[in-house]
């Protein structure tokens, strides 16, 4: 059973920083992407970034682009979001995934999720 723990939420003053991390268990994910998505309340989940298994290829959404960044430790099966400038827009859950490949997930496809962090952000 492929289990994504995410870590790192939490609560933080506009145009502070974070740094989430999403640990991958149970389950081969040789070729696999990762990648981020978050909810506000009351919205739908969104795109934030992915990267592709050998991190060399990577994706954001619009709205974070030059602020967010995301990396990978293959040897540890472990996804990083590093969030920079933070604004009171980008509170919500943040969810980590895992898909076949980057294209998937930026269309959503995601083979499984973790169960999220929160992210609180003060103006």
């Amino acid at each position: 059973q492929v289990q994504l723990v995410e870590s790192g939420g939490g609560l933080v003053q506009a145009g502070g920083s974070l740094r989430l991390s999403c640990a991958a268990s149970g389950g081969t994910f040789s070729n696999r992407a990762m990648g981020w998505f978050r909810q506000a309340p009351g919205k739908e989940r969104e795109f934030v970034g992915t990267i592709s298994w050998s991190g060399d290829s990577t994706y954001y959404a619009d709205s974070v682009k030059g602020r967010f960044t995301i990396s990978r430790d293959n040897a540890k099966n472990t996804v990083y979001l590093q969030m920079n400038s933070l604004k009171p827009v980008d509170m919500a859950i943040y969810y980590c995934a895992l898909g076949e490949n980057t294209l998937k997930l930026r269309l959503g496809e995601a083979e499984y999720w973790g169960q999220g962090t929160q992210v609180t952000v003060s103006s």
